[in-house]
């Protein structure tokens, strides 16, 4: 019997892989024998990860980058191909949120959500797809959107997401011919560093049923400490980063003829608030 893992010989590229879910998506891949290439902004925190991973026997490479840089999202793909030959996963995971109703939004905030949620996820995807039509890949694409897509009154960065559903789709359809698969991935509330962006009023809420002492006003974000409080407390209401990256190794690791369209991971209780 063979022992070998599900990506050995892979090589995955997990964008927004300094925390949160970007950082157990590289873990989990590595951990199932990908060569994981980890990009973001936070070195330190992505020199962290990388030898966790080594540590554990898995391989991982760190490229400091930013995604708003459409040289940059190019060049973290060449970087990749010319290491191992290949490009095989593409994580588009990078996102930002400023949550704000659209009226009382400032233009140049939702400018930086329209570059990192929209247009270096377009960049990432459209690299991806050439690299891999190059080296004949059976690929596997992964856009991390969010249920925000789908709810009426999640403001600018909702829409944000409800754009990357319908690049998927698109982008789906446009490789229907190709040995590509796209994924689109919809995680609801996770307990994360970007959770403490959700907005004021779900956070607020949440602290008053899990017993919590705080009220955060309009600007506020949520402490660290009080976030890892609050997803102790509210483990029906807050999703695990890990349960989104066993969602998406699934995904990458189906059969060619098998592509996994869209995947909603929420919580075991849901909050009808937005988030």
């Amino acid at each position: 019997m063979s022992d070998k893992k599900p990506l050995s010989a892979r090589t995955a590229i997990i964008t927004g892989a300094s925390s949160g879910i970007g950082r157990a998506i590289a873990m989990h891949l590595a951990e199932a024998g990908a060569h994981t290439f980890l990009s973001g902004r936070t070195a330190a925190a992505m020199d962290d990860t990388k030898k966790e991973i080594e540590e554990a026997g898995g391989i991982a490479t760190v490229i400091t980058s930013d995604v708003r840089d459409v040289s940059q999202v190019y060049g973290l793909v060449d970087a990749a191909v010319e290491a191992t030959g290949h490009l095989d996963i593409m994580v588009n995971n990078a996102g930002l949120s400023y949550p704000a109703p659209i009226l009382e939004g400032d233009p140049e905030e939702w400018r930086s959500m329209l570059e990192t949620n929209i247009l270096a996820l377009l960049v990432g995807c459209q690299a991806a797809v050439k690299a891999m039509r190059a080296c004949g890949a059976e690929g596997q694409i992964v856009n991390i959107s969010s249920v925000a897509a789908e709810r009426r009154n999640s403001g600018v960065y909702g829409s944000t997401k409800h754009a990357v559903n319908s690049i998927s789709s698109s982008l789906r359809d446009e490789l229907e011919e190709d040995t590509i698969r796209v994924t689109n991935v919809m995680p609801g509330a996770i307990a994360t560093n970007f959770a403490r962006n959700f907005d004021r009023d779900f956070i607020n809420t949440m602290g008053k049923m899990a017993g919590m002492e705080f009220e955060l006003e309009k600007g506020d974000r949520l402490p660290p400490e009080a976030l890892e409080t609050l997803a102790q407390n509210m483990k029906q209401l807050l999703g695990n980063p890990n349960d989104v990256a066993k969602a998406v190794l699934y995904a990458v690791t189906q059969p060619i003829e098998v592509n996994i369209a869209d995947i909603v991971v929420r919580p075991p209780r849901s909050m009808n608030v937005p988030h």
